[in-house]
């Protein structure tokens, strides 16, 4: 009677946990997989044509050399230090105006944004600044503040507070009518008001312009410095083209490259830790 009693229960024994629990994590890092793959094909293409081209003989490897040369070069400037040096200089102008560029035109912009009469007054100086290309008026910083860091972190700030003042403004004025009204039926007052609904809902907008003067920073610095600088990526590049070391002009540029990357990177994180109630559309 034992046996026949035991036998049963050993036949529909579940399973045991690891069979139900590893399928699930496979999946999971064949996904991950899959859009890591998805998302360097293309970097990897170009890479493969970069090294390919000149090796074929489909374009003059004087002036544009096989990819495996330039990180060569590149690997070359690392050890020595001096890539250090150049990419330090850059990044410390670079953050220091748009930090200045965040703290000055963000709260301008909600300013603008909220109070009509001010936008109303401001407007007008507005357009003739916006559609000055910053570059266009690096002889009158360099004029005016010198050769020195002050006039490239006074251009990069310039460059930096158009995209991030006039997508806060947008985000300002484009908050859902319904929810103001909404808000104000429950008895919030203006600076309640301001905190809880309208300065949340501008957050994606302010970060867009935050977002393109990051990019900004980058590009208008590297050609501010190769006027009249002594260190920089921009400073490396020209100096590389103007003594004919090619290979380490091409490191100076996947230089930047990589930094742009990595600073849209780090913003995109930084808007969804503030923007963690939006839903994604494209999720699912």
């Amino acid at each position: 009677m034992v046996d026949i009693a035991e036998r049963p229960t050993r036949l529909v024994a579940p399973p045991a946990v690891p069979d139900r629990v590893v399928p699930g994590r496979a999946g999971r890092l064949l996904g991950v997989g899959a859009r890591v793959l998805h998302r360097t094909v293309a970097i990897a293409a170009l890479a493969a044509v970069w090294e390919g081209a000149p090796r074929l003989g489909l374009v003059d490897r004087v002036f544009l050399p096989p990819l495996s040369e330039v990180l060569v070069a590149w690997w070359e400037l690392l050890r020595t230090g001096q890539l250090a040096e150049h990419v330090g200089a850059s990044l410390t102008r670079s953050l220091t105006g748009l930090g200045l560029a965040v703290l000055t035109a963000i709260p301008l912009g909600l300013l603008i944004g909220w109070y009509r009469p001010l936008a109303e007054l401001l407007s007008p100086l507005l357009e003739v600044f916006r559609n000055t290309a910053a570059l266009a008026l690096l002889p009158v910083f360099v004029l005016i503040l010198g050769l020195g860091e002050t006039s490239k972190i006074a251009l990069v700030l310039y460059a930096c507070s158009w995209p991030i003042l006039l997508n806060t403004i947008a985000g300002v004025k484009g908050v859902d009518p319904l929810l103001i009204r909404s808000a104000r039926s429950m008895g919030l007052n203006h600076l309640r008001l301001f905190q809880k609904v309208i300065l949340p809902a501008a957050v994606p907008t302010i970060f867009t312009g935050v977002r393109l003067a990051g990019a900004y920073s980058i590009l208008v610095l590297v050609a501010a410095e190769m006027v009249g600088a002594k260190a920089g990526l921009g400073y490396l590049v020209n100096y590389a083209q103007y003594n004919f070391a090619i290979p380490d002009m091409y490191s100076g540029i996947i230089t930047i490259s990589a930094i742009g990357l990595v600073v849209n990177q780090l913003l995109v994180a930084l808007e969804r830790r503030f923007s963690t109630w939006r839903v994604d559309v494209s999720a699912g």
